[in-house]
């Protein structure tokens, strides 16, 4: 199997525990106050394994394939995504922080990248 088809197998994998680890969190143990924040809460999850699986193509580099920077900066827009949707029941103010935090972030990054 190709090393792609490897990884886009483990992402399945991933993707379904986090799943799974999200309906744990509102059913029994009752983490989650309302079952529509399942959804932003497996967002923000899956952008940190989008962020972990930006570290393994870093490692290894294949040519034709998305760049790591390319996908850590993917990981952390579906964070800002999920950690928005899920604070705005809280205070709509921390949405908008989350939001302004990523450009800013990403700014960072690519200067230190082309250093």
């Amino acid at each position: 199997m190709a090393e792609g088809g490897e990884r886009g197998l483990l992402s399945i994998g991933i993707f379904l525990i986090i799943l799974v680890v999200s309906i744990i969190l509102y059913e029994p143990l009752r983490l989650i106050p309302e079952w529509s924040l399942i959804t932003p809460l497996v967002l923000a999850l899956y952008g940190c394994w989008t962020i972990v699986l930006a570290g393994i193509r870093a490692s290894n580099p294949r040519k034709y394939e998305r760049g790591p920077f390319s996908t850590f900066a993917l990981g952390l827009i579906l964070i800002a995504i999920g950690g928005a949707w899920f604070t705005y029941s809280i205070e709509p103010l921390y949405s908008l922080a989350i939001i302004l935090l990523v450009p800013g972030a990403l700014a960072i990054a690519a200067a230190l990248k082309r250093k």
